[in-house]
This record gives C-alpha cells, sequence and structure tokens, in this order.
C-alpha cells in the first residue's frame, strides 16, 4: 500500500496478478466479475492493436510513427497500436476469445449497430495509445486519427474501470522516475516524445482540463510539478487553471514558456534535449509566471494600465499563505509598477481580509455538514447512523490498536458501540488483548471484508494522542453512552407518543 500509493484492495489485486493467484472474493462477486472480464478485454484489445501495428495494413500508422520520430522501444514501452479502417475488425477479433457484444460496449470498445443487431468498432484507422493505471492493467484507449476527420484524439468514454478525471496519461511509467518532479503535458504524443528524449516524469491529462483528482493523485507521487503545456493561448489559460488546482495541495509549481515552439516536442526537435533540460531548470516559479502574464503588453506609463495591473497582482499575490511571499511579491510587483511598496501591501491585505472574511462565513456554513459527511466510510453500506457517536467509537479502536493495557478493568462492552462493523472490531480487538496476541492489520485480514479492511486501515491512520490516554478513553466513552442513552429515550418516548396514539380517545 505505501510503495505503490494503493489502497488495501488494490495492493491485494496488484499482488495477486503478479503472483498469479485468484484475486480473494469480497463479497461482491458480480462486480468484480464484470471488472475482471472488462480488464481482460481491454488487455486483449491492447494486444490486438499492437499486433496490427506490424501488419502491411499498418502502414499508414508505421509512417506517422516514423515522422514523428517515435523509436521503437517507446512503442514497446506504451504499447502503441493501430486500430484498422474496419467496423469490426477489433469486434470479429474479441467474439473469437469469448467476449460479448455487450462486454465490448460496456468497455467503450463498440457501439450498437442502428439495426439493433451486432456492434462495430468505435476506433478505427487510428494510432492507439492504452491507458494503463497505476496498477499495470489496461483500463482505456486514446486513439489518435491517422487521416481525414474530426475529432483528432478520441478518447474512451466512461466506463466501470476508467474515469477520465482520475487517471492520466503515461503515470504507470513516470511514477518510477527518479526526478523530483512531475512533468505535466497536454498530449499524448509530447509524453511519448519527453520519456524518449529521457524526460521519464511526463504525463498528460486525457481529454480533458487538469482535475482536482488528478492533482490529488500527482501528489501521492512527488511534491514538485512543472507544466509545460502548449505555448498559445489555449495552452496559457490551461495552464493558469492548472495552477489553481495544484497549488492548494502544498506542490511546488514551476511554469515552462517555451519560446519559438508550440510545445514540448517541438521544441526538443528544434533544440534538443539538453536545451529543454535547462529550460527545466530556470523556469518560473508559478508566481513570476503569473505576475508577468498580469504585466505583459501593459504600458507601465498609462495610469489605467497600471492600476489595472496592480488590482490583478494584488489579488494574485493575496492567495499565498506566508506573508513573507506576499511581501517579497509585493514589493516585486510595486518595482515593476513603479509605485510604492506600501501601496501594493494594503490592497493585498485588503483583498486578503476579505477572502478570510468570506472563507470563514462558508465555514461556519459547512461545519455541522463536514461532521456528518467526513467521518462517513466511503462504502455506503458501511454508513454510519451515528455520526458523534462512531468518531468517539473510532477513537476507542485506534486506543486500543495502540495501547491495549489502556483497558484493564474497561467495562465497555460492544453492544455499545451504534456502528455494528466497529463493535465487532472492538470485540475482535479486545479478544486479542485478553490473550496478548499480535494486534495488526494482517491479523484482521481473516475476519473483515475488502471494504471493511480499507476503512479500518483509514481511521487507524488517523491521529490519536497517547500522552493522555486514560483521559481520552473516558471522554470517548461518555460520548458513546450518552449517544446510546440519547436514543433510548428517543426511543421510549416514540414508543410513549404511539401508544398514546392507539389509545381510545387519542386517535389521530
Amino acid at each position: 500500500m505505501e510503495v505503490e500509493n494503493l489502497s488495501f484492495p488494490d495492493a491485494v489485486e496488484f499482488l495477486a496478478r503478479r503472483a498469479g493467484m485468484e484475486i480473494p472474493d469480497d463479497g461482491d462477486k458480480e462486480v468484480r466479475n464484470r471488472r475482471e472480464r472488462l480488464l481482460a478485454l481491454n488487455r486483449e484489445a491492447a494486444r490486438f492493436f499492437y499486433s496490427e501495428l506490424t501488419k502491411p495494413s499498418g502502414k499508414v500508422a508505421q509512417d506517422y510513427i516514423a515522422r514523428r520520430g517515435i523509436d521503437g522501444k517507446m512503442v514497446k514501452n506504451f504499447g502503441l497500436g493501430f486500430a484498422p479502417d474496419s467496423f469490426y475488425a477489433l469486434t470479429d477479433a474479441m467474439h473469437a476469445k469469448g467476449f460479448q457484444d455487450y462486454e465490448l460496449i460496456d468497455a467503450g470498445l463498440a457501439n450498437p449497430n442502428k439495426n439493433g443487431r451486432g456492434v462495430h468498432d468505435i476506433f478505427r484507422n487510428r494510432l492507439m495509445f492504452p491507458v494503463i493505471d497505476v496498477r499495470g492493467s489496461v483500463i482505456a484507449f486514446s486513439g489518435r486519427i491517422l487521416g481525414d476527420g474530426e475529432p483528432k484524439y478520441l478518447n474512451s468514454r466512461e466506463t466501470p474501470v476508467f474515469s477520465k478525471s482520475r487517471n492520466l496519461f503515461g503515470l504507470n511509467l513516470a511514477k518510477k522516475s527518479k526526478s523530483g518532479y512531475i512533468l505535466l503535458v497536454e498530449g499524448n504524443i509530447d509524453v511519448v516524445s519527453l520519456h524518449q528524449a529521457g524526460f521519464d516524469s511526463a504525463v498528460a491529462s486525457l481529454g480533458t482540463s487538469l482535475t482536482p483528482e488528478q492533482a490529488r493523485l500527482i501528489s501521492r507521487y512527488k511534491n514538485e510539478v512543472v507544466i509545460a503545456y502548449d505555448s498559445d493561448g489555449a495552452g496559457q489559460k490551461a495552464a493558469q487553471r492548472a495552477i489553481g488546482i495544484l497549488e492548494p495541495l502544498d506542490l511546488k509549481v514551476k511554469v515552462l514558456q517555451m519560446d519559438g515552439a508550440k510545445d514540448p516536442d517541438e521544441f526538443i526537435k528544434a533544440s534538443g534535449a539538453a536545451a529543454f533540460s535547462n529550460l527545466i531548470s530556470g523556469s518560473a516559479n508559478h508566481m513570476e509566471y503569473q505576475l508577468g502574464k498580469a504585466a505583459a503588453n501593459r504600458n507601465m506609463q498609462n495610469p489605467e494600465e497600471k492600476v489595472a495591473f496592480l488590482k490583478d497582482a494584488a489579488a494574485i499575490i493575496a492567495q499565498l499563505p506566508s506573508p513573507v511571499e506576499r511581501e517579497v511579491y509585493a514589493m516585486r510587483a510595486a518595482e515593476t509598477a513603479e509605485v510604492a511598496k506600501s501601496v501594493v501591501v494594503e490592497e493585498v491585505e485588503r483583498l486578503r481580509k476579505r477572502k478570510l472574511a468570506g472563507a470563514r462565513k462558508q465555514s461556519e456554513r459547512n461545519a455541522v455538514r463536514a461532521v456528518q459527511t467526513s467521518v462517513q466510510p466511503r462504502s455506503r453500506a458501511l454508513k454510519y447512523e451515528n455520526s458523534r457517536s462512531a468518531m468517539a467509537e473510532e477513537g476507542v479502536i485506534r486506543l486500543m490498536y495502540l495501547d491495549p493495557a489502556l483497558f484493564d478493568g474497561v467495562a465497555l462492552q460492544p453492544e455499545e458501540f451504534s456502528s455494528p462493523l466497529l463493535g465487532r472490531l472492538y470485540g475482535i480487538l479486545r479478544e486479542k488483548a485478553a490473550e496478548h496476541a499480535s494486534i495488526s492489520m494482517a491479523a484482521l485480514g481473516g475476519s473483515f471484508t475488502s471494504d471493511e479492511i480499507e476503512h479500518i486501515a483509514a481511521l487507524l491512520q488517523k491521529p490519536e494522542v497517547l500522552s493522555n490516554g486514560q483521559q481520552a478513553l473516558r471522554d470517548y466513552i461518555g460520548i458513546i453512552r450518552a449517544g446510546r442513552d440519547a436514543l433510548t429515550a428517543q426511543s421510549d418516548l416514540l414508543g410513549y407518543a404511539e401508544k398514546l396514539r392507539n389509545t381510545k380517545g387519542y386517535g389521530g
């Protein structure tokens, strides 16, 4: 889980596949079987596309690969392939492998025919890029058209095994990079070209702008991102948006400005890999980049343009959490506009106070909702009915896990827990402590489903202070029993009300 940055079920699946073992049944056999069939279908489709690339009919794709300067090693590393210019090449091949029409539709590889009988290929006459997740499974495809027509790139639709917003092309390779950063580019070809040139940390989003989910995925592997989007207007707007998504995750963000080239592939072909490496080393951090954009094409001798720049600059600087950074960049903006630093500082602080006031009000509005939802398990099947009590029950579990000796003489029973899962877990931990047996995640594996184990692992990773463990335990038990007593009183009151309604003269 830690080495590959995977959840518990994903880690089990990863290791089982690597060892050639059957994946344990977590109780939802139908869902798992569906996923397994789709992943197997995608894997066979990727093999089919890869084999088609080497055939005479694949010459149009071979020629395109040669024109783009992609070598054989990259073709193999990325599993590039060719979708023949046929409506039934893939579907016929997959039928021969035992896959059904509904599975081809489910995987986003085929569409139903208009007459309602049979299916036809979605990807035709395209250079195919398999999308491979961090576990090594083929989950989708991206195809570049090799003739006339639109769209230029066709990406798989959302399926049970693929979400565009939660995956990045090339991350399966980039996560192994020894570089200290992720290189974020726009296109699949850019990713392949950069890996070929030695920049093996390049990734790209899949036909969408960068999403918060993709940013969080990046943050699991590196703490620095270098944005190398296209130098045109659309690329620069996308870079600005990406900065706003990456910065809140405490990622160090830098932006490349490739003068004289549209994209990284074009820059490297024109200037070489060494020049691109120097470009990365000298790239501006996101604040310098944004202030530079705010000042671009503005005449600081014109009072209106100077005021417009200072307002934009103050709004950018006000986003910075560090007062030291705000001071430094306020000075930079003041020098650019040739005004006193105090003018910029005052505007920055005014905007910041307004922003903080708005954030405080929003926080107050969301406080109750946040407490209710943050404690809930990811799986709906494990939903807590009493969030406040469940938070205390989780605290008891963590204390038992960390220091079983705290519970000597404690009379708390599993039946007092509002959550059946946590009550069952507490009972097992208490039994193991009484037997002086090992208390570990491995020891719990046989007693819970994978969803339950994933939630247990998450709650055990939450912080818990042991320095005053006895008092914390008493407080937790007090909350649990207060919640139980309140529920009992409410039940008694409801029962009495029902009795009154059924009593003659109280009907209603």
